[in-house]
């Protein structure tokens, strides 16, 4: 789920060899996912793939059920449900757990403002701090080394225990306030750096403008907002520059934001279609993007979900070149629902398909021009030879 600086996860992620984390208390082991509030007063007539996913939910909801009715955890019944039905973006959350999630793609969470990855050689480097946030007030720079965190050693851990160390307590949802002591290393020097949580908003877009003649947009997440960041930043720009559209490392996020944003670039028409339930739906762009100015769409395997959707419009519509790797292949829809115990349990109810009718799931998008080191410096490049940069 899921935004600006806060990139979400998906669970059981190995693609890439560096990947980014965001040492927020966002719930990174969750998928990035596209959620669809049910209206059951809109809900199409039950196909046959509908009554599949309806009774998948019963089944989730029936698990938890009995179990509480045993004095066991709904949830842990949930989950063991949803893993055995091979949904491979299915979820289940406590209540905390999901308040966290909705308040991340609301383009909030709690954290010490600090991003980084994991190098090739199980090192943890900061990759980025947030303005104004306890890393950055505590002099936390980008390229310092985290060895520990409140002492346990991080380097070669998984993912999922880094960030769970990160949170700081036994649900996996930190306090505002709540303490969390990193070990770091800055060249010779090693020390230990006490950070308080806080709440924190999400950048989910920058922009900077290059000194040859390009501006530079990244949308780190389609948070709540994040869109309509995006078509501004477009709007300001100067008449002659270009546009990179930074969409490396983006988890996704809300499918409405993702629209508008490529909204920015076209006039109207189509961004995608997906099925929802047996029901064929699609998505379409606002009128009135911008659809003179050359655009470059930099890409990689951490690119997923909304920001395939965007990837894949953007493509298919011959708006941009997409320069770097093949992007993650995240091309479904959860849906929400509460469970019993008040847990909310997100099961796949549907696939998306690009504008020219191409699956993402599983197979992701390939870059029109493929690029393994170097990809911004290329990308530059291809947008100077569109003419938007010199």
């Amino acid at each position: 789920m899921p935004g600006p600086e806060v990139t979400l996860h998906p669970r059981g992620v190995r693609r890439g060899a560096a990947l980014t984390l965001v040492f927020a208390t966002v719930l990174v082991t969750a998928a990035a996912t596209d959620s669809w509030q049910r209206d059951t007063e809109k809900s199409p007539p039950l196909s046959a793939r509908s009554v599949a996913a309806a009774a998948d939910r019963e089944a989730v909801a029936d698990a938890a059920a009995e179990a509480m009715a045993d004095g066991k955890s709904g949830k842990e019944a949930a989950e063991e449900v949803v893993s055995r039905s091979g949904d491979r973006w299915g979820a289940v959350y406590d209540p905390a757990e999901y308040k966290e999630f909705e308040q991340a793609l609301g383009g909030e969470y709690t954290g010490v403002g600090l991003w980084a990855e994991r190098t090739e050689d199980g090192r943890i480097e900061v990759s980025r701090v947030q303005r104004g946030g306890p890393a950055e007030r505590s002099g936390v720079r980008a390229g310092d080394r985290l060895r520990t965190i409140d002492g346990r050693p991080v380097e070669n851990r998984p993912v999922t225990e880094v960030v769970q160390l990160l949170r700081g307590d036994g649900d996996g949802v930190a306090e505002t306030g709540s303490s969390v002591v990193l070990g770091l290393e800055r060249g010779a020097r090693q020390w230990s750096e006490r950070l308080r949580r806080a709440r924190l908003a999400t950048e989910a877009v920058t922009v900077e403008r290059l000194p040859d003649g390009a501006t530079l947009i990244k949308v780190a997440s389609f948070t709540k907002g994040s869109g309509e960041q995006v078509r501004e930043a477009v709007r300001a720009m100067p008449e002659d520059h270009g546009v990179l559209l930074d969409l490396r490392g983006n988890g996704g996020g809300l499918v409405t934001e993702a629209v508008t944003a490529a909204s920015a670039f076209l006039d109207g028409g189509l961004v995608a279609t997906y099925d929802m339930e047996g029901e064929q739906r699609a998505l379409y762009a606002e009128p009135g993007g911008d659809t003179d100015r050359p655009v470059v769409a930099l890409v990689d395997g951490g690119t997923m979900s909304a920001a395939e959707l965007v990837t894949g419009a953007l493509q298919d519509r011959g708006r941009a070149v997409t320069v770097g790797s093949r992007t993650f292949g995240k091309g479904s829809v959860q849906m929400p629902s509460r469970l019993p115990d008040g847990s909310v349990a997100e099961l796949t109810v549907g696939h998306y398909r690009t504008p020219a009718g191409h699956s993402v799931d599983g197979t992701g998008i390939s870059p029109d021009l493929a690029v393994s080191e170097k990809a911004e410096e290329r990308a530059r490049t291809v947008l100077s030879g569109l003419g938007g940069g010199s």
